[in-house]
C-alpha cells in the first residue's frame, strides 16, 4: 500500500477465483450465434405484427352495407298505394300519414309511451303486434323510425308509418330474423297514454 496516493495494490495471489455456473447453452459467457437467433426471430415477430396492425387499420367491413332511404323510395311508396295510405314524407325518408292527431301530451325523449301496434314487413308478414297497451321509454331501445315518428302524434293518436331500412333494423336485420336486413317495415301505431 502506497501511503501518498491511498491506492491499494493487491496481489494476484490474495484473490479467490469463484466458479460460477453458466446458463444453460451459455459458452464463455455469451453464445453469439443464439444469441442472434433469438434476436432475429423477436424482430421478425415484432415487424409481422406493426405489419398486421398497419394492414388491418385500412381495412373497413364490407359484410353491411346498409341502404339510403331514398333508394328504397319507390318501394315505399308503392307500398302505402297499395295499401290505401295518403302519406306524408317526413324529412328522415320516413313516409307517414296520421290518422288521428290525438290530443293533450306530445311525447318527448323523456316520456314513457304506452302503444298498441302492428308490424310488419311490405309483403305483409306480420313480424309483431300487440292486442293490448305495451310500455317503452321513448329514449330507450326503439328502432330510431320509432323515435322520429311517436312525436307526430299526441296521446290518444293513431299513425301509420313506413320506416326506411337505415331508421329500422338496417343491413343486420332482427336478431330474432323476423325482419330480413335492409328492410323498410310498416307499424300502424295507436299512442294509448304517454307519462
Amino acid at each position: 500500500m502506497s501511503s501518498d496516493t491511498g491506492s491499494y495494490w493487491l496481489e494476484k495471489k490474495h484473490l479467490k477465483k469463484k466458479k460460477y455456473k453458466q446458463p444453460h447453452g451459455l459458452k464463455n459467457g455469451l453464445n453469439r450465434k443464439t444469441d442472434d437467433l433469438y434476436m432475429k426471430r423477436a424482430l421478425l415477430l415484432l415487424s409481422l405484427g406493426i405489419v398486421t396492425i398497419f394492414l388491418s387499420c385500412g381495412k373497413q367491413d364490407k359484410g353491411c352495407e346498409p341502404k339510403t332511404p331514398a333508394s328504397e323510395k319507390a318501394e315505399m311508396a308503392a307500398f302505402c298505394q297499395a295499401n290505401g295510405i295518403n302519406f306524408t314524407e317526413h324529412s328522415s325518408g320516413i313516409l307517414y300519414e296520421i290518422i288521428a292527431p290525438g290530443s293533450g301530451i306530445t311525447p318527448n325523449s323523456s316520456n314513457l309511451i304506452y302503444v298498441v301496434y302492428t308490424g310488419t314487413l311490405l309483403n305483409g308478414t306480420v313480424f309483431d303486434a300487440t292486442a293490448n297497451p305495451v310500455s317503452f321509454n321513448l329514449s330507450g331501445n326503439l328502432i330510431e323510425g320509432w323515435k322520429i315518428a311517436i312525436p307526430l302524434i299526441k296521446k290518444g293518436g293513431r299513425i301509420k308509418i313506413v320506416i326506411p331500412s337505415a331508421l329500422a333494423y338496417t343491413c343486420i336485420g332482427s336478431s330474432d330474423g323476423s325482419i330480413p336486413p335492409n328492410s323498410p317495415i310498416f307499424f300502424d301505431i295507436t299512442l294509448t297514454d304517454v307519462k
